[in-house]
């Protein structure tokens, strides 16, 4: 998970994230930083989400999550 925390920080322009970090409450989330991560997922996990349900995920952790569940393998 350290992996995908790192591409996620990069991803939202910060130094860290934390599993309890609200996605929303980031100041560079907007719409480009949704799909850059939903492009990552992809690319990195084989993981394909849909935009309704990555707005449903709040937490750094609740994202973790899916990608264990759905991660193909």
């Amino acid at each position: 998970m350290d992996d995908f925390y790192s591409k996620l920080a990069d991803i939202l322009e910060v130094e860290t994230v934390k599993p309890d970090d609200v996605l929303r409450e980031f100041e560079n989330w907007d719409s480009l930083t949704a799909l850059s991560i939903l492009a990552t997922l992809d690319a990195n996990y084989g993981i394909n989400l849909s935009t309704a349900e990555l707005r449903d995920i709040k937490t750094v952790a609740e994202l973790g999550a899916t990608i264990a569940t759905r991660r193909r393998k």
